[in-house]
């Protein structure tokens, strides 16, 4: 989906007021004072505040997208191309800390299937480009082969998910970067062979 300019603006000031304040305060009257349009403008541009969250997730989901097509298509060893998802993710939520707060929070996709499609397929995306990576690495030798891909999978992204939603709800106070980059060394070390 191609937002225009207007809607490009709406969708940033969005992603601001939850960084700044939370979920919650992501209103349309909040949201019209955060860009100093009337409600009535954001209405003309979004049909609801489900719409925003929607096109938030939706840039996200671009993003990531494109991260994954270019590392799928490298040759370069498993455990590279892993943590490069690994803290390519990470660094997406140091640069963008409400990206957190809209992915982690089930309560607003519970009884929102939009949002919860939208989410499932981001999932979805990580884990059938590890999964080629992961078989890859093992038939090249690169990982061990005692544990299944999807084990593995779990492990990666338990442990993006994990360690920034600690880090959101603790206030973002500790380096979430130096972090995640302890966390992807303690897993290279538990799956790789080198």
């Amino acid at each position: 989906m191609t937002l225009s300019p207007r809607q490009e603006e709406i969708v940033d000031a969005a992603i601001k007021l939850i960084a700044e304040k939370s979920i919650q305060a992501l209103t349309i009257k909040n949201l019209s004072n955060q860009v100093g349009f009337t409600e009535g403008a954001i209405y003309r541009h979004f049909s609801s505040k489900l719409d925003i969250l929607l096109h938030i997730l939706l840039k996200f989901q671009s993003n990531a997208r494109q991260m994954l097509e270019d590392t799928c298509s490298n040759d370069l060893p498993a455990m590279d191309q892993i943590e490069h998802i690994f803290m390519h993710n990470i660094m997406s939520f140091v640069e963008n800390p409400a990206i957190a707060a809209v992915i982690f929070s089930e309560s607003i996709f519970q009884n929102e299937d939009r949002l919860s499609r939208e989410v499932f397929k981001l999932l979805e995306m990580h884990e059938s480009t590890l999964s080629c990576i992961i078989e890859k690495g093992q038939e090249r030798n690169e990982l061990i082969e005692g544990v299944q891909k999807e084990e593995i999978i779990r492990m990666i992204i338990g442990s993006i998910r994990y360690t920034v939603t600690k880090w959101r709800l603790g206030g973002y106070q500790f380096n979430l970067q130096k972090e995640g980059k302890s966390l992807i060394d303690a897993i290279r070390h538990l799956i790789s062979k080198q």
